[in-house]
């Protein structure tokens, strides 16, 4: 007797759509940050919208349900760290429980960020469910237009600069 393996139909999109993502998670270090291999050890893990402009960086985590008091926000090696806890509601005491679809418990993100926040100006907000993070940019980080000047070397106009290096003073005789 030859044992028997059912092997399901590969749905080419879905097959590519799930590499594309698994391949941008590892590029981009999200969700879990780099050498994490998207290892997942909470109850649940609240989605998340990573937002980048020319002034920084924000993050905004979907937290239905969750106190802000349940709510840490840690920040090491230029890792940032949501942790939290979603508490179960008591329900009703009823004969019979025909489902429990919501989830409960611990949940945690961590974000690898890059060297350009500063993370002295990190601030966060919760309202509605919604955790909003910003993470601004250092200024020395931030896109700035450099002033292009003309006529001037080294600080310096060229007529001092002839002056200096052997031209012909005022008053010399050729």
């Amino acid at each position: 007797m030859y044992p028997v393996t059912n092997r399901r139909r590969n749905d080419s999109m879905t097959s590519s759509l799930n590499r594309l993502s698994t391949m941008l998670d590892e590029a981009f270090g999200f969700p879990f940050g780099p050498g994490m291999s998207g290892t997942v050890t909470s109850a649940w893990v609240p989605a998340t919208d990573v937002f980048e402009d020319r002034n920084g960086i924000k993050i905004v985590a979907e937290l239905p349900g969750v106190r802000p008091e349940d709510v840490k926000l840690s920040l090491e090696n230029n890792m940032l760290t949501i942790r939290g806890e979603k508490r179960q509601q008591a329900e009703e005491n009823t004969e019979r429980v025909h489902r429990y679809e919501r989830s409960y418990g611990t949940f945690e993100r961590t974000f690898a960020l890059p060297n350009t926040v500063d993370a002295e100006g990190i601030e966060a907000h919760f309202d509605d469910g919604l955790l909003t993070i910003t993470l601004p940019k250092a200024e020395r980080a931030r896109p700035r237009e450099i002033q292009v000047k003309s006529g001037v070397r080294g600080g310096q106009s060229s007529q001092a600069q002839l002056g200096e290096h052997g031209g012909r003073e005022r008053g010399e005789k050729s």
